[in-house]
């Protein structure tokens, strides 16, 4: 799709896997709660800590969570996915039997009329990511996925929830200001760009870069049920909460300040 209908809801960095039974239900809850109020649902990444594919083969600790994203496809709910640093190996499964559009890089295209691109952010700042940019391309290698399919899946997941751990326990160290300086300078450099969204450095964000756009972050659910929510006037950081998927607006960007500014 490169239109995604309002309100879109925006997730990212949940980690399931890894993540306690609560935060997994929590998270369920709020998937399964997107059924007939949502226009679009969009996962920037790291849903889960580790997935691969084999033949006939999945991670048994998604079920819950592909259940209810099954779900909401046949419900006729469009579901973007973009690959993060520990789901970048998604194929037939998420895309035919699921039917999520999963997209091994970024996207962009239009979400309730804000010109948006989606990037889960892994492997973009120079000088922090510099080790992990020699390790992705090997990562996302057909032939190295080949070699890793052919091991035994409790061996193959094992070998990877253990070399995962680095990217995961630890709340970006900038805080993320690496990612946020970056979406400051594409947003500067692309004026036709509405809104540019990050995932990965775990930090939820929204915010008004002067007249250019807006950048957003929906942090982590694995950290905090915080999410994005966009429709054709507004961008809200929000919380979900236990009486109410929906939960609190923790901040919002409004459209109209954004042509107010440029029509200054």
């Amino acid at each position: 799709w490169r239109v995604l209908n309002a309100p879109c809801y925006l997730i990212s960095d949940a980690h399931l896997g890894v993540a306690s039974l609560d935060i997994e239900r929590s998270l369920v809850k709020f998937l399964r709660s997107l059924e007939g109020r949502a226009g679009s649902l969009v996962i920037n990444g790291d849903l889960f800590d580790f997935w691969f594919e084999w033949k006939t083969v999945i991670p048994r600790a998604s079920f819950r969570a592909l259940a209810a994203l099954a779900d909401l496809r046949e419900s006729g709910i469009p579901i973007l996915w973009i690959a993060g640093n520990h789901d970048c190996w998604g194929d037939e499964i998420l895309r035919q039997d699921i039917g999520v559009e999963y997209h091994m890089s970024e996207w962009r295209g239009s979400i309730a009329g804000w010109n948006t691109r989606i990037e889960h952010g892994d492997g973009l700042r120079v000088k922090e990511d510099r080790g992990y940019r020699f390790v992705r391309p090997v990562m996302r290698n057909r032939l190295a996925i080949r070699a890793f399919r052919a091991l035994h899946p409790d061996w193959a997941s094992r070998i990877a929830m253990g070399s995962s751990g680095a990217s995961r326990t630890y709340r970006s160290r900038d805080e993320g200001r690496g990612l946020r300086a970056i979406a400051i300078a594409e947003l500067e450099a692309d004026p036709s760009l509405d809104l540019l969204v990050y995932g990965h450095s775990h930090v939820a964000a929204l915010e008004r870069v002067a007249a250019r756009g807006v950048f957003g972050n929906a942090g982590s659910w694995l950290d905090a049920p915080t999410y994005l929510r966009i429709t054709e006037d507004v961008v809200e950081l929000r919380s979900a909460t236990p009486d109410s998927p929906e939960g609190d607006c923790l901040h919002s960007v409004d459209r109209s300040a954004k042509e107010s500014l440029a029509d200054s």
